[in-house]
């Protein structure tokens, strides 16, 4: 097919596209958030979803009437915290692929004009433990995370730009897709004229996802054939 012959750089969100842990990182987080900042509120009403660790700690935590440098000013202390408790937490019976992932992944690692990466908000190291028990890692050897920047919109250009390096090949916005479960993964593609897949695999539901206009939107990556052909436009 001739499709096929075009290079195509997708990069894909984790929480809610790839996988569901089962509570394990939100349990983690609010661990860390206890030991770091004597925070003993119930971080379950807060939506994380689309959202990078910085801004989720930060949003947590003014509402608890902390500054936002007073914040900041404990990060470091708080990833060590919470990527001790996402080490237990993340476990292969908790932490599982979503459906028709393994399959899209494996298709798409076959595709020689694909470059797999990651676009997400997890901090690198958390990103990684979460995909460790369901053995996705492999698929992705590069990605921009919440560890690089706290806005997410900031992160398709340091995807695009790590990918041009390893490839070899400079990759255009119409060469990018995103696909993730989220109304930020959506926005954060415009600005590059990437096209956006969402899937309503997450917390947003598919109405909310079909106002942002994403140039493709999936209940599932059940359906391989179509998300296929909507990768390769």
């Amino acid at each position: 097919m001739l499709a096929r012959t075009l290079r195509r750089l997708v990069l894909f969100d984790i929480d809610g596209t790839l996988i569901t842990d089962g509570g394990a990182a939100r349990m983690a987080f609010a661990e860390a958030l206890r030991t770091v900042y004597g925070h003993e509120g119930d971080v379950r009403r807060y939506d994380f979803s689309g959202l990078t660790d910085p801004q989720i700690t930060i949003m947590v935590l003014r509402d608890a009437g902390w500054s936002k440098s007073e914040i900041e000013k404990r990060f470091d202390d708080l990833w060590r915290a919470y990527l001790d408790g996402l080490i237990r937490s993340s476990t292969s019976d908790r932490v599982r692929a979503l459906a028709g992932i393994p399959e899209l992944l494996a298709a798409l690692s076959r595709e020689r004009g694909v470059t797999l990466g990651l676009l997400t908000g997890n901090i690198e190291p958390g990103a990684r433990l979460k995909l460790a028990a369901p053995e996705l890692n492999h698929y992705f050897p590069f990605g921009a995370f919440g560890s690089d920047s706290a806005n997410r919109e900031d992160l398709p250009p340091i995807a695009i730009e790590r990918a041009s390096q390893i490839e070899g090949h400079r990759f255009r916005g119409a060469d990018v897709v995103i696909i993730g479960d989220s109304i930020y993964d959506i926005r954060c593609g415009v600005p590059y004229e990437a096209t956006t897949i969402a899937i309503a695999s997450g917390k947003t539901p598919a109405e909310k996802l079909r106002a942002e206009n994403p140039h493709y939107l999936f209940d599932s990556a059940e359906n391989l054939g179509a998300l296929l052909d909507a990768i390769f436009g």
